[in-house]
């Protein structure tokens, strides 16, 4: 293979990588949750553990992804965060006793069904099927 062929190869491995970090997320609850739009500060705040309600009181449970694209997406545009930045704040919380870190699940459609069978839980995932009992919240600045 020449050259231009690898160097070809090489952007396109390069440029389809990077259009799986654009995509954007979406918000999923559990069909109880009231609120249908929440503010990134109050959605960075349940998800760094800094506030355990909802504007309107109600409890939230923070879910999340255990790796993968769609988690690098929600906490670099939601939580301005990186993986390692995101794991290292658990950790210190957790080992100073200040509260435990959110449950992660290796799967979307694991976090699809705990999301709706568990009352309050918040999560993200790359999108939503039509059959899924769960809703969609709008994120606002």
């Amino acid at each position: 293979m020449n050259k231009t062929c690898w160097l070809i190869l090489l952007f396109g491995l390069v440029g389809w990588g990077s259009a799986a970090v654009a995509q954007d997320v979406v918000l999923v609850a559990n069909k109880g949750v009231q609120i249908s739009e929440i503010k990134n500060s109050d959605l960075r705040a349940i998800f760094m553990g800094e506030k355990t309600r909802f504007a309107d009181g109600s409890h939230a449970v923070p879910v999340t992804l255990k790796g993968g694209a769609v988690l690098e997406v929600f906490l670099t545009k939601h939580l301005g965060e990186s993986p390692e930045e995101f794991r290292a704040q658990w950790r210190k919380a957790v080992f100073t006793g200040q509260g435990s870190m959110p449950r992660a699940f290796d799967s979307e459609s694991s976090l699809l069904e705990y999301v709706a069978s568990t009352p309050g839980a918040l999560g993200y995932v790359s999108r939503v099927p039509a059959t899924d009992n769960v809703k969609t919240i709008a994120v606002v600045r």
